[in-house]
């Protein structure tokens, strides 16, 4: 929190030598911190989020970050303006100037229907998920996966154009698991890394020989398509117990009864939430599903 003072008090800051003022506080984590701020030059405002770096390591995290982002070019993947990494008090932030997206997230979008008793209409839900997937293609054919798909970790235009954001827990698509400690040392990376309600099946147990692949973000994609359709995620219920989320993930996802979306939208979504990643589609599969529309 006092880094966020000490901001506000100077009121402006400098990036690759361009001046942007504070205007107020957005949204905070546990090791980060997200500003709305004003180009000095261009009037425009901007996300500025600020990446607390502990260790070296926090400094290698943010720094993957920021490489992640300039990897991409590409209209459903939030584009980086600028960086630079500040010394504050001692202690170093990662500083990531990103467009400002006025409507906010996915999620955000959804909370509020919920509140007013509304669903989001089928058409809106198509388009987002065509676009979510062009996202995700694009970050795939790099041979890279996102691995925390979720509702809040998707922007949304005022043309509900989706915007894949939070490139931290990227890494490589194809990983080969040689043996039980490799396992283990990716399991609890996941248990960091990648939200519970949203990760895929095989990342909770991780077997001592395997390959996981991108597909562990099909089925975070589904679960995204459940809480367009449901309002909430298919396991956020189970998490909130206190129930096996890890054990409610190895059976069929179940659609309830009073869903009133197509029968085409509910075998998509069947289809997408798969246990066994073998069987999963990629998202190029589910891509093709919409060359019928």
């Amino acid at each position: 929190m006092g880094q966020t003072l000490c901001i506000c008090s100077r009121g402006s800051m400098t990036i690759e030598n361009k001046k942007y003022y504070f205007v107020q506080k957005l949204d905070e984590g546990g090791f980060s911190y997200v500003d709305l701020v004003e180009g000095a030059k261009d009037g425009r405002f901007y996300a500025l989020k600020r990446i607390l770096c502990h260790d070296r390591e926090g400094h290698q995290e943010a720094q993957t970050e920021v490489e992640m982002h300039q990897l991409f070019s590409h209209p459903n993947v939030l584009s980086l303006v600028a960086h630079t990494f500040a010394d504050r008090g001692g202690k170093t932030e990662a500083w990531l100037l990103l467009p400002y997206i006025r409507k906010g997230s996915l999620w955000s979008v959804l909370e509020k229907l919920r509140d007013k008793g509304n669903s989001m209409p089928e058409k809106q839900i198509l388009q987002i998920l065509r676009g979510i997937c062009s996202g995700l293609k694009a970050i795939h054919e790099k041979g890279y996966a996102h691995r925390d798909l979720k509702p809040t970790n998707v922007l949304l235009d005022e043309d509900d154009r989706p915007l894949l954001m939070d490139l931290g827990s990227m890494n490589r698509a194809r990983i080969e698991v040689r043996g039980t400690r490799e396992a283990m040392t990716i399991q609890d990376w996941a248990a960091q890394r990648c939200t519970i309600s949203y990760r895929a099946p095989e990342l909770f147990n991780v077997e001592s020989h395997c390959i996981i692949d991108e597909r562990t973000d099909i089925w975070s994609l589904g679960c995204v398509l459940y809480c367009m359709m449901m309002l909430e995620g298919p396991y956020d219920m189970v998490f909130q117990r206190g129930d096996s989320v890890a054990l409610a993930v190895q059976n069929p996802v179940t659609i309830p009864q009073s869903c009133s979306y197509s029968q085409g939208l509910q075998m998509l979504l069947s289809s997408i939430m798969v246990s066994n990643p073998q069987e999963r589609p990629n998202v190029n599969w589910v891509l093709d599903q919409f060359c019928s529309e």
